[in-house]
């Protein structure tokens, strides 16, 4: 297991959440805008439209029908903008985005699957991880004990001579 690549693909899984996160919170205020353009519409440009169709239907029709006509027609124009304002996000920004959490969300499963078999491997078999630690360890004692022995073999030899 690599820690760089751990790294590395927990900051790119962090970044595509931001910019998902970004995006869908960028949707969701275009959309509450439209919301609430809306909702105004239907507030004030309704009430002026009702009192003029009405006085003008209540000479053709009865009162009950003029007011029943208008509110199917408001409720048509509110349902509308709803669907407009209710649209999922389109475009390549979010695919990509998902595309690239989906990627980095596999690394990290790759490097935890390599972590595991890795543990699990020394835990089976110490020695299979301490024989590549214990190899160059052993090398660097027997050069040390040859060097000692060196040294120690012309001391001796002059002491036997006196």
């Amino acid at each position: 297991m690599n820690s760089e690549k751990v790294i590395k693909h927990l900051r790119a899984l962090w970044r595509t959440d931001r910019i998902i996160a970004d995006i869908r919170l960028r949707h969701l205020l275009v959309g509450l805008g439209l919301r609430a353009f809306a909702a105004l519409i239907a507030a004030f440009g309704l009430l002026m439209l009702e009192l003029s169709a009405y006085f003008g239907l209540v000479q053709i029709w009865s009162a009950t029908a003029a007011a029943a006509v208008l509110g199917a027609i408001n409720f048509a124009i509110a349902a509308v903008l709803f669907i407009v304002a209710g649209r999922p996000p389109s475009g390549r920004d979010i695919e990509l985005a998902n595309e690239i959490h989906g990627t980095s969300i596999e690394a990290l499963q790759v490097e935890a699957r390599a972590f595991q078999a890795e543990l699990t491997g020394a835990v089976h078999h110490p020695l299979s991880t301490i024989v590549p630690v214990l190899v160059p360890l052993i090398a660097i004692i027997v050069r040390n004990m040859r060097k000692t022995t060196r040294e120690s073999a012309p001391d001796a030899s002059s002491e036997a001579r006196s």
